[in-house]
């Protein structure tokens, strides 16, 4: 519910100003905006479903051959040992275990065009098995939230933006955002956990997370010693274990001697279809943010907190600036990285605002998109706590950032 209120709550508050300003301040153009925001936020989401459905299309086809020729059982089996204590709902070696991995795998390589198909593919099967179709499972809560925390090793996207803005070192962000992207993923897991009463002091989730930490660690230890590879490796790194997956997929499918071509058509109509099921949820989104957004509601809410910020006594008030990127980024993804490149372009690409924005725009995924996406592919219309702890986990997310880009830029 927590969605609808959301939703509801931008549409009255865009109402309320958008006839105030009309009226007070006789703004006779606001209506106009807001009407034109609105009409082009609704074709702006149905151009984005287009443009998805061919990448939807591919990867549930891929997925399909994995599940038909066992690769994703084999996958399954590398992570049963972790997921069946943060997923006990999920029967052992069930193929979401394998979407599942292969989601947060994209995800932390920072390939959206991968990382949403298996997300998704791995909702329809975590639907299969959920009790009550139209209310979020535990673990479709837990799925989503690890998955909103947005935890990226190589962010590829936010180099390359800083790259073409000029910065002299682009991938100075690399370590700030893989931190914090850290923590945001730990607060995340750490809420769903004392939700479901998980046991996350379990000795085989600690293995896993501890060797997970050992390895991000080794990673920044010779990235921070070399830091001109970092381009290199994330080129070559987040590329070459996509394609193992598709390339040990298509082995499996030859080893199991399964019709892989018909396999890829059944899995490609069932992207299409998701596509479908996606598109009224993401317009309804969007043209709520979008409203919220041209009626100036949202340039407002971020004053305001600035106001306050400044009000509190806080000494160092540089962060401040680059606030709304982080205020943004719960609603928009595309909002918040054009205020990251405002930054850049009105502060200078290496200045601690724009290094600091580039850590926002990394530290987590777009909570209200990602919810709407994912639960509207199902059909999931009680979503029970996962708005609130996914918006715990942007919360974590901001003070980590802002607290490491003081011990990286200051």
């Amino acid at each position: 519910m927590v969605l609808n209120r959301v939703w509801i709550g931008m549409f009255v508050i865009a109402i309320i100003m958008g006839f105030s300003k009309l009226i007070f301040w006789h703004d006779t153009w606001i209506l106009k905006h807001m009407m034109d925001d609105l009409f082009n936020a609704a074709k702006a989401a149905f151009e984005l479903i287009l443009g998805m459905t061919g990448i939807l299309c591919l990867w549930m086809g891929i997925m399909k051959i994995g599940e038909d020729s066992g690769a994703v059982s084999v996958m399954s089996k590398l992570v049963n040992p972790l997921f069946s204590k943060l997923f006990p709902e999920i029967p052992k070696n069930h193929p979401a275990m394998g979407s599942i991995m292969l989601n947060f795998s994209a995800n932390m390589l920072g390939l959206d065009n991968a990382a949403t198909p298996a997300g998704l593919r791995a909702m329809q099967q975590l639907q299969d098995i959920n009790p009550e179709k139209d209310k979020a499972s535990n673990a479709q809560i837990m799925f989503l939230v690890l998955n909103a925390s947005g935890l990226t090793i190589i962010p590829v996207s936010i180099i390359a933006a800083r790259a073409g803005a000029g910065s002299h070192n682009p991938t100075s962000i690399f370590i700030p955002i893989l931190l914090t992207t850290y923590f945001a993923t730990l607060g995340g897991l750490l809420f769903v956990a004392i939700r479901q009463k998980i046991n996350i002091l379990n000795t085989t989730v600690l293995a896993y997370i501890g060797g997970l930490t050992s390895l991000i660690v080794l990673l920044l230890w010779y990235l921070n010693t070399h830091p001109d590879q970092v381009n290199f490796i994330s080129r070559i790194l987040s590329n070459t274990i996509m394609f193992a997956f598709i390339t040990f997929f298509i082995v499996m499918a030859i080893k199991s001697k399964i019709a892989a071509f018909e396999s890829f058509v059944e899995g490609a109509k069932g992207g299409f279809q998701v596509a479908l099921n996606i598109l009224p949820f993401l317009v309804a989104m969007l043209c709520a943010i979008s409203l919220f957004k041209s009626c100036g509601a949202l340039s407002d809410l971020m004053n305001a907190i600035k106001w306050l910020v400044i009000e509190m006594g806080v000494k160092s008030t540089e962060f401040i600036d680059a606030l709304p990127v982080i205020l943004m980024k719960p609603f928009s993804g595309s909002g918040a990285r054009g205020l990251m490149v405002e930054n850049m372009h009105q502060f200078g690409p290496d200045s601690f605002v724009s290094n600091l924005s580039a850590t926002f725009q990394g530290s987590t995924e777009t909570t209200f998109y990602v919810l709407s996406v994912y639960f509207g592919s199902v059909g999931i219309k009680k979503t029970r706590y996962a708005a609130t702890a996914g918006l715990f986990c942007d919360l974590v997310g901001a003070i980590a950032a802002v607290l490491i880009a003081y011990l990286f830029f200051s």
